[in-house]
């Protein structure tokens, strides 16, 4: 015993869940590749981080440089936290946001330690800010194509699930 269904209310209540939806994946995308304020910020952290470390620090100054390394990183993953309007739960985070952050760390790490090795016979000073112009090059010249990619395929992702 099926009950009868009207077509034009199912049609109407279906662009009601939709749109609010929709909206949600546009905040992410927008997010994405909105402003690259976050992403400079990021690479002159990292930069200021890998110059620091040129410097030929003692022990403890490289352990302070991590500190303040991780802790400016952390406050501005707060402050990118706080001006997004939409938090994505974490089985809407799809195979290619893992990717990215994987292939992000290879990419950026293997940079910095390449180019570390690659300028070793230099002076410490220089060899450091060299390292860090071409580690923070690589970091932006990846970051903003890398998240387009990885959130272009939010909004199909709930229509695989759905089949």
């Amino acid at each position: 015993m099926s009950t009868p269904v009207n077509a034009e209310q199912a049609w109407k209540d279906l662009q009601r869940i939709r749109v609010p939806q929709e909206r949600v994946y546009d905040e992410i995308e927008r997010s994405a590749s909105g402003g690259p304020g976050a992403a400079y910020a990021t690479a002159a952290i990292m930069w200021l981080f890998l110059a620091g470390l040129g410097l030929d620090l003692p022990r403890w100054g490289v352990w302070l440089v991590v500190a303040g390394y991780v802790a400016l990183l952390g406050a501005l993953a707060v402050h990118h936290n706080r001006g997004s309007r939409v938090r994505l739960h974490r089985s809407r985070c799809t195979w290619r946001m893992f990717a990215t952050f994987a292939a992000g760390g290879v990419v950026t790490g293997g940079t910095a330690l390449l180019s570390g090795h690659l300028v070793e016979p230099l002076e410490p000073m220089f060899a450091g800010l060299i390292q860090a112009t071409v580690s923070a090059a690589v970091f932006l010249l990846y970051v903003g194509p890398a998240s387009r990619w990885a959130t272009g395929s939010l909004r199909g992702h709930g229509v695989r699930a759905g089949r």
